[in-house]
């Protein structure tokens, strides 16, 4: 029977000590809401911080609209909280009553861009078009001067804040039609028009370039990030956190809102909040 010396035990033991160190400074950041932020721009932001000096931090990345991102910051499964709109009163308040005072962090603004397949004839509407279009007054394209076809809505489901959004900056608040298809994040919403000749719907500035799909020009203005002062559909996007956050959810948010952060927003195609 072999016997293992003492020099050897000692290497052993140094080396289960150093994995056992390492394991435990492995720390887990998890993320969760918004799929505007969360699908794209926030794994992006990650890889960024990881590579400049944070390797030993893991993401946990959730996107599934930003209603969800309230609750699991309240219930402490989540210590950032991604929405592409501003907490709700009743969601700051329900926070506050699991002890968990959150604070607001703008960082970057997006634009809400009107898509329409690409081999549609129509290039440009107005502000009034697109309320009656998404509100169900206008069903069909010949009706504001496309070619003849029942038009097919397509929105984000109702847990986003798109969803939210989109109804208070284009429709008046007003609800969608029951024929409007929901979907589940912007890049489903893009597929589904690039695949239906009489398809609109909106999406994010990041997406609005996908395959089969054009953007189409709101009253004059064209949605691209230099126009994001006058475009009718621009908006914030927010990360909430505790008012103490976990160290690595400060320091990630802090390289977020720095140059090199920003520079990522910048191109994933979001607008960094400097820039407007």
């Amino acid at each position: 029977m072999k016997t293992i010396s003492i020099h050897k035990m000692k290497a052993i033991s140094t080396l289960l000590t150093a994995a056992m160190i390492s394991v435990a400074s492995a720390q887990t950041l998890s993320i969760k809401g918004s799929d505007t932020l969360g699908a794209k721009l926030v794994p992006q932001l990650a890889e960024g911080f990881k590579a400049a000096g944070n390797a030993d931090v893991k993401f946990e990345i959730a996107a599934e609209g930003s209603t969800t991102a309230f609750p699991a910051l309240a219930n402490g499964t989540a210590q950032i909280g991604m929405s592409s709109r501003e907490v709700k009163d009743d969601e700051r308040t329900f926070c506050l009553t699991k002890g968990v005072h959150i604070k607001e962090h703008p960082i970057c603004h997006d634009m809400l861009c009107v898509i329409v397949n690409k081999n549609s004839p129509l290039a440009k509407l107005t502000k009034d078009q697109v309320a009656k279009i998404f509100t169900g007054q206008v069903k069909d394209w010949s009706e504001i001067g496309g070619a003849p076809g029942k038009i097919s809505i397509y929105t984000r489901n109702t847990s986003s804040g798109t969803y939210k959004d989109w109804q208070k900056l284009a429709m008046g608040g007003r609800d969608y039609p029951s024929s409007s298809l929901k979907m589940a994040g912007n890049e489903q919403i893009a597929q589904e028009v690039a695949k239906n000749k009489n398809g609109i719907g909106y999406v994010g500035l990041a997406y609005a370039k996908t395959a089969g799909t054009k953007t189409v020009v709101i009253d004059g203005v064209e949605p691209v990030a230099a126009n994001a002062k006058k475009y009718a559909f621009a908006r914030l996007c927010y990360f909430y956190a505790p008012d103490k956050p976990s160290a690595e959810a400060e320091a990630f948010m802090k390289y977020v809102e720095s140059d090199e952060g920003q520079d990522i927003v910048r191109k994933v195609g979001f607008i960094p909040a400097k820039d407007v």
